[in-house]
């Protein structure tokens, strides 16, 4: 590869030593983080509707990747068919939607730790379904990031909108299906790429029936557009690039605890870039979860061979 590949990171990478390996894992943070931000300061400003916005992040975002994929020195390694790779890409596309509508209704943390504590517990909720036993300290640990989510989403003082947490919880189902179907690609950035182009025709819909169900509802302004080129382009393509080209590097324990990090990254860009409050609800919650899939990722497990963590 030469952006995307790790062929192409260097020498200095090939060492699991190297420092460069874990810079540029959280540059890859900083990007998956940045998406919150990015989409929560354009729809909270009303610069771009959520279906406009969604349908310009994945065009965007394809449009990064497959350029990606034609800088690259060697040819995609696998070719799903068009059965296999549809429902991809419709998970793909219900992830972008759901995180966009979400994002109109609650803050840019509580939005991104609702989504990673969902997508957290369905993956490991996964792992134990496909016969992995946890044992007494991984359940504790899944139990108090449950509970995290619990108490962040619970009725009273400062609890998010429910519509906008429902919606950032189907979009964080969504994701995990996604990364689920996407653990046995043998070329991730391909298979990323091609996602996303699949997934252009649903955002098509979805701007048609914007336009059609509401047309007062659909606005556009050059500054939505361009944090929707940022989100799609450079959060979303550069940043799933770079992870990927520094996932080998990483052993699956290494990979899952830096993939703790978008969420704090996100509460903590919400309070200075955005002046979004922080509650000692959110406080709570986040350490809880964090906590939790932290414990759950550091402990034992039993039964089928761990698979390490991966974002398709």
């Amino acid at each position: 590869m030469t952006l995307p590949g790790a062929d192409e990171l260097g020498t200095a990478t090939s060492r699991r030593g190297s420092a460069r390996p874990y810079v540029a894992a959280a540059l890859a943070m900083v990007a998956f983080a940045s998406n919150s931000l990015l989409t929560r300061a354009a729809l909270d400003g009303a610069s771009i509707d959520a279906a406009t916005f969604s349908s310009i992040r994945i065009a965007s975002g394809a449009a990064m990747l497959v350029l990606l994929m034609a800088l690259r020195r060697r040819p995609a390694t696998d070719r799903p068919t068009r059965g296999s790779a549809l429902p991809s890409a419709a998970l793909l596309f219900l992830y972008a939607a759901a995180f966009s509508f979400a994002y109109t209704r609650i803050g840019a943390g509580t939005g991104a730790l609702l989504l990673f504590g969902v997508v957290q517990t369905v993956m490991y909720s996964s792992a134990i379904a496909r016969g992995e036993r946890p044992g007494a300290m991984g359940w504790s640990g899944l139990a108090l990031a449950a509970v995290g989510l619990v108490v962040l989403v619970a009725p009273g003082v400062h609890a998010p909108d429910l519509g906008g947490a429902l919606l950032m919880a189907v979009a964080g189902v969504a994701w995990a299906g996604y990364t689920l179907r996407g653990r046995s690609a043998q070329d991730a950035l391909g298979s990323t790429a091609r996602n996303f182009v699949w997934a252009l025709p649903f955002a098509g819909v979805l701007e048609a029936g914007a336009i059609l169900g509401d047309r007062g509802a659909v606005h556009v302004t050059p500054t939505g557009v361009l944090l929707a080129v940022l989100s799609g382009a450079v959060a979303s393509g550069l940043g799933y690039a770079l992870w990927y080209a520094v996932l080998p590097r990483l052993s699956g324990i290494q990979a899952g605890i830096i993939q703790l990090s978008p969420a704090p990254l996100a509460v903590l860009g919400g309070l200075v870039l955005l002046g979004e409050g922080l509650t000692w609800r959110v406080v709570l919650a986040s350490a809880l979860v964090l906590s939790g899939v932290a414990i759950g990722l550091v402990a034992p497990r039993y039964g089928v061979p761990r698979t390490p963590y991966r974002r398709s």
